[in-house]
């Protein structure tokens, strides 16, 4: 039996702030809200994709209907870390999200096709079919970033995250390596995600318009996959990623 933290359908809206917008938001919702049971914390993923990116370069097209395949864990990472592997649909702007919790090297084996599930379920079977699909999947991307997480207290359905010290890299795609790598956002920037199941509330909508917040169209495997694309164009085929960024190797 699927639970609902298993099983998510919502509509997510994004927005790039900087810091007083941030500051802002954040003193106007602290009546509202509270943090939600993550609280503050790290998120790593792993995106798998096709060896040409078929899936981000579609992704980044704006298709009526787009899906991606990832691995995500939070916090420092072990063999033994819970992690989950997750399929992430949208359609006509709705966001549908299906996972299952594995132990990390159990999942690493199983997207390796080197292992299975042991309690096989539906979700489990949508990910073997989209494995099969796209039948040269392998993991293409790391992204990490810092998340603070908030909820309304009279709609638990309405969530609001913010994104900072967003990380990429495209090698040592391994979980229990840590985060390190480039920098996506500019310092004292953040990515805000409104979820919620319908529209965004009119006390909502007010605080947004008060402080000049305006919807934007943010994928971080996309505009990681971007710069990469831009390096390569510039002809620097070999690049080192440290914690100042990309630097010709």
């Amino acid at each position: 039996m699927l639970s609902n933290d298993d099983v998510f359908q919502r509509v997510e809206k994004k927005y790039v702030i900087n810091s007083n917008q941030f500051n802002y938001i954040v003193k106007s919702l602290s009546e509202r809200t509270v943090p939600d049971e993550h609280g503050e914390g790290r998120i790593c993923n792993i995106y798998f994709d096709t060896p040409d990116y078929r899936l981000i370069r579609r992704s980044l097209m704006r298709p009526v209907y787009k899906e991606k395949l990832r691995l995500r864990g939070y916090g420092d990472i072990c063999d033994d870390s819970e992690v989950f592997v997750e399929i992430k649909r949208k359609f006509e702007g709705t966001v549908y999200k299906r996972r299952i919790e594995l132990p990390y090297k159990s999942a690493r084996e199983y997207l390796s096709g080197s292992g299975g599930v042991e309690c096989e379920n539906q979700i489990s079977h949508e990910i073997d079919w989209f494995k099969s699909f796209y039948s040269e999947l392998e993991p293409k991307m790391y992204i990490s970033y810092k998340r603070i997480a908030l909820y309304d207290k009279l709609d638990h359905n309405l969530r609001i995250t913010f994104d900072s010290g967003i990380l990429w890299r495209n090698f040592d795609l391994d979980l229990r390596n840590g985060s390190y790598g480039a920098p996506l956002l500019n310092d004292g920037e953040y990515v805000m995600e409104i979820k919620l199941k319908d529209a965004i509330p009119l006390w909502l909508t007010k605080i947004l318009t008060k402080g000049h917040i305006f919807h934007s169209s943010y994928s971080k495997y996309g505009n990681a996959f971007l710069v990469m694309q831009q390096h390569s164009k510039n002809n620097e085929k070999t690049v080192k990623i440290t914690d100042r960024g990309i630097v010709n190797a």
